[in-house]
């Protein structure tokens, strides 16, 4: 489908999805953003939701400006994901041992490795700027300098919720590895941070929704908020690129016979901010819950742990700001999956993955999820597919 505009809005309002199966309180984000000042347009992909102020699915392009909430909390959360030269004729038939492998090597949750890994000691890990980053620790927020410490043990960990890693395998049976975190606690707190901020700044009082304080630009709450923003986005692909790395030595010793080769890794942010031109106007886009699909990008979009992903590669839709959907987005709350489902119905929607199946993980049922089916015919003006993808092993968070 193409887009629908929303009637009744300030700015255009281009949806991906059919309005009538938008819940009204997402609904009514989206018309509330539309409302501030420095706006100027939205794009809602198919897997919209409802969020904290600003929706999960949107694209929000401003000038001058920028609104802490709806780049999310998890800062620069997103994706990797990296073809492998096995398949499926080289797996065994009980995946179980891979799985065990795979959370031995990597914490999940709120766990932490006990010494910061050392990006050196990762098969071709590229280390290059890795000192500058961590120097550059000094001069966020002192409100999150203290977790220093846990911030390098985190590093290379997977977070909880809908955070995960995969072994997957695509239509032709070439084995894919896949993983999707984000900055972990420090890129939380210095979100928690930044929106407590906002929100006491005058310019911001008058607002629709507490929640949508923004920064402006040239001043220097905006630029302390930049400075922190883009080093917790790059917290995050740093988490995603050392898991990668601990990710492929795991699948080397377990498949050593195989000598497996890995193709250049594909890596995308959901969460975050990017300064882009459109129609000659330097903008500020957040995307939450959105990835970039401009001409030729490749980007991951996953669905549920019981259904399958998409690599795509972006078709340039200047009407979209060049963007996608994220995955395949909840249709149920979490406390709303966990009253309606049971781990029995867990174990029957997630036949054939290798894969956590207890009480613990409900919420993250397949059931409580849209139809990535549905996402993607939604989005064919957005992305084509390059591969579409099955989970054999699932390790959640």
């Amino acid at each position: 489908m193409s887009y629908v505009e929303v009637p009744g809005a300030k700015v255009p309002i281009r949806m991906w999805a059919d309005p009538a199966s938008v819940e009204d309180g997402a609904m009514q984000q989206l018309r509330n953003v539309s409302t501030l000042p420095w706006i100027k347009g939205l794009a809602v992909m198919p897997d919209v939701h409802f969020g904290k102020g600003a929706t999960v699915g949107s694209v929000i392009a401003m000038q001058g400006a920028v609104c802490p909430a709806a780049v999310g909390v998890d800062i620069g959360c997103g994706m990797s994901a990296v073809r492998t030269s096995l398949t499926a004729n080289d797996l065994p038939g009980d995946l179980s041992r891979l799985r065990s492998r795979i959370e031995q090597a990597i914490p999940v949750g709120r766990g932490m490795h006990g010494d910061a890994v050392d990006p050196g000691k990762l098969h071709g890990f590229p280390t290059s700027g890795w000192d500058d980053f961590w120097g550059r620790f000094g001069g966020i927020a002192d409100a999150v300098k203290f977790r220093q410490e846990r911030a390098t043990k985190q590093m290379g960990t997977l977070g909880s919720g809908n955070h995960f890693i995969e072994f997957c395998l695509d239509e032709t049976g070439s084995v894919w590895l896949m993983l999707h975190s984000g900055s972990r606690n420090i890129g939380k707190e210095l979100a928690d941070f930044h929106i407590g901020q906002a929100q006491k700044l005058p310019h911001n009082q008058g607002l629709i929704d507490r929640d949508l304080a923004v920064f402006i630009a040239d001043t220097p709450q905006m630029a302390a908020y930049r400075n922190d923003l883009f080093w917790a986005q790059e917290y995050a692909k740093y988490n995603r690129a050392i898991m990668m790395g601990i990710f492929q030595d795991v699948v080397r010793k377990e498949f050593k016979k195989a000598r497996v080769a890995f193709a250049p890794v594909i890596s995308c942010h959901h969460n975050y901010v990017a300064e882009e031109r459109y129609e000659g106007v330097d903008l500020l886009v957040t995307r939450k819950g959105a990835i970039r699909a401009g001409s030729g990008d490749y980007g991951i979009i996953p669905g549920s742990m019981g259904t399958g992903s998409y690599i795509v590669k972006g078709l340039g839709n200047e009407k979209s700001f060049n963007s996608a959907s994220h995955g395949a987005g909840r249709r149920m709350s979490r406390n709303a999956a966990k009253k309606r489902f049971s781990a029995k119905d867990l174990e029957e929607q997630t036949q054939g993955v290798e894969c956590r199946k207890d009480s613990g993980v409900v919420d993250e049922i397949p059931g409580a999820y849209k139809p990535i089916e549905q996402v993607m015919e939604q989005q064919r003006d957005l992305v084509e597919v390059v591969a579409k993808l099955k989970q054999v092993v699932c390790v959640k968070g």
